[in-house]
């Protein structure tokens, strides 16, 4: 079974777009990435952009409207995302109490379907 873990960093969505990650998180979490290869679970891992540097595109009908980031009324936003192969979503939810994330991050685990 696959899981995509989705890292909901807190106040991802009021970063400005240029913001720089600090280097002891970064370290930190690709020595947590590195433990995940190694133990033969990771298929995929990345960080995103703030939204700030994103866009959202709505649709009504056959009508598709666009909207550039940042984004009212958002309350959380996803900040990366981890996509392992697993036996359960027990395990999925062990690696992911595992990561090194700051004081009020939250990491959701969800099964992909199909």
């Amino acid at each position: 079974m696959q899981f995509m873990l989705l890292m909901i960093p807190k106040d991802y969505r009021n970063m400005p777009s240029d913001v720089e990650p600090d280097p002891k998180a970064v370290a930190a979490m690709t020595r947590f990435n590195e433990s995940l290869d190694k133990a033969g679970v990771l298929k995929s891992v990345n960080g995103l952009t703030p939204p700030s540097a994103g866009a959202r595109i709505a649709f009504d009908g056959d009508r598709a409207t666009s909207k550039h980031g940042p984004f009212a009324g958002t309350t959380e936003t996803v900040g990366g995302y981890w996509i392992l192969d697993l036996k359960s979503q027990q395990e999925a939810i062990d690696w992911a109490k595992k990561c090194p994330a700051s004081p009020g991050d939250v990491i959701e685990v969800r099964q992909i379907a199909g």
